[in-house]
């Protein structure tokens, strides 16, 4: 795929937060429809944008992904943006992105969809996460309190309810988590990887 130009690079991850603490900005702006792919190329000149995505829309056409150190920057950002051509129409502070490889590109012939069903933000960094348990889940066949004993729910991970079919439960100590259940987790931090592991098989 590399070679017929479908991958066309790879691009890291970073937690700009965790770098000084700097702030990731989403601006949202909109250009005459003709200058918009020239704008676009001018706006990903600025030293601290690090993504331009053209949209088939009218307003809201260009958005810009920017890295600030403080919110003097972000605003010296959106004065460079103005400058080059672009309405700003809205811009917000992002507190988290969520990314999933498009399954048809997987091993698997068949897209089964993402195992993780729903994330949603709550005061204090917390986040309700609701997980499908898969075939290869570590946490599949045991106890809400063994799957705790053998480190699978980390201390600040808490198991809300356990849908099985057309029950809900809510989980104690001795109720067993089965393949299928979908799980819905309180946790306090994020979704590491050995997290979506241990409830997923993924």
């Amino acid at each position: 795929m590399e070679d017929a130009q479908i991958i066309r690079g790879y691009h890291a991850d970073i937690d700009y937060e965790e770098v000084d603490g700097r702030l990731i900005n989403q601006f949202i702006c909109t250009t005459t429809g003709t200058e918009r792919e020239r704008v676009a190329r001018r706006i990903l000149g600025i030293s601290n944008v690090i993504n331009v995505r053209e949209v088939m829309t009218g307003h809201g056409d260009v958005q810009v992904k920017a890295i600030g150190t403080d919110t003097d920057s972000i605003a010296r950002t959106a004065r460079n943006i103005k400058t080059l051509g672009a309405d700003i129409e809205e811009e917000d502070l992002i507190h988290r992105e969520h990314f999933s490889t498009y399954g048809p590109f997987g091993p698997d012939d068949e897209y089964s969809g993402s195992p993780i069903t729903g994330i949603a933000d709550l005061a204090g960094d917390a986040d309700i996460v609701e997980v499908e348990i898969g075939d290869g889940a570590l946490i599949a066949g045991k106890t809400v309190q063994g799957a705790s004993e053998e480190g699978l729910v980390e201390g600040d991970v808490l198991i809300i309810t356990i849908e099985r079919g057309e029950q809900a439960l809510t989980p104690h100590g001795e109720t067993t988590i089965e393949k299928g259940d979908r799980v819905t987790l309180l946790t306090r931090t994020g979704l590491p990887n050995n997290l979506i592991r241990n409830f997923t098989g993924e």
